[in-house]
């Protein structure tokens, strides 16, 4: 599993500022509750001196997106909102000691909620930070521009980084010949520092079986509720650090599969303590040829 640092906990286990401010002049809202993360930033701004006199959050999503968000609202008490627009996602990660590479997107939230807070504030519309671009990611709503911005603040190099700091390519994988484009476009033809999928290490030495009996456990656990909407999930193949599945039933074609696939994928990859691609099976071999 992933190293949290003690502030990371902290934050975690007693958040700072978690509720709506009181009397707040600025709000910020990202995310969605069906991606599985979203938050709402309060801030109550001086009119004299635009200096941010109180902040607050409510958070729905993982341990990380607490602590980044609380993380934030002590990070911009006191702070003009000149001096709050400076603060990167780098400088919320920094101020918890670090986050996993895996959950920098909390990081990328709280600083979009950031700008959108004071926008609201200044009576501006707020469209993500950037001009709005062709979709790449439709299982979470990531468009081109967002993607090129993330990259080039966070210099990231491979598709892997990209979903861990947007969540584009962390659902249905077909965007990820997109998301690869966006980069070559960027970078050129620089090879990248590393793979452009992380290679598989497996989680405390378990073996090839017990990895395929505990991907099984995970989807056993996620049944019922599945069940409940009259879907399901079934483990057709394990390929390297690509795991292959069929929704069935009522999950079939629903315009919901990719965020399904995408909740699923996520708690393979808290489970195995690895990045995974969760793939429908019937794109095993445009994944196998690369596409092609």
């Amino acid at each position: 599993m992933w190293e949290y640092s003690d502030k990371v906990k902290e934050h975690f286990f007693n958040p700072r500022n978690a509720g709506a401010v009181e009397a707040a002049n600025a709000t910020g809202e990202v995310g969605s509750i069906s991606c599985g993360d979203a938050l709402r930033l309060t801030l109550k701004v001086d009119p004299q001196t635009d200096t941010i006199l109180d902040a607050g959050f409510q958070t729905f999503g993982c341990g990380s997106a607490i602590a980044s968000s609380s993380a934030l609202t002590e990070m911009v008490k006191g702070m003009t909102l000149e001096q709050a627009l400076t603060i990167s996602n780098q400088d919320i990660a920094d101020y918890l000691d670090g986050l996993p590479a895996e959950k920098m997107h909390c990081s990328v939230m709280g600083r979009e909620a950031l700008a959108a807070a004071i926008a609201d504030y200044r009576g501006e519309e707020w469209h993500d930070d950037h001009e709005e671009g062709a979709l790449i990611c439709k299982c979470f709503g990531i468009d081109a521009a967002m993607i090129e911005q993330t990259v080039r603040a966070n210099d990231l190099r491979s598709i892997e980084e990209v979903t861990n700091y947007t969540k584009a390519g962390g659902g249905c994988a077909t965007c990820h010949e997109g998301i690869e484009k966006v980069l070559a476009g960027i970078w050129g033809n620089e090879p990248a520092p590393g793979p452009v999928l992380a290679e598989v290490v497996p989680c405390g030495g378990l073996t090839n079986l017990q990895r395929i009996r505990r991907i099984e456990q995970v989807l056993e656990s996620l049944r019922p509720t599945l069940q409940r909407d009259h879907g399901d999930v079934e483990l057709v193949d394990v390929d390297g650090n690509v795991i292959y599945v069929n929704l069935v039933g009522a999950c079939t074609g629903c315009m919901m599969a990719g965020a399904t696939l995408g909740g699923i994928q996520q708690q393979l990859i808290e489970a195995l303590g690895e990045f995974v691609r969760v793939v429908p099976a019937s794109e095993m071999k445009r994944v196998a040829t690369g596409g092609r």
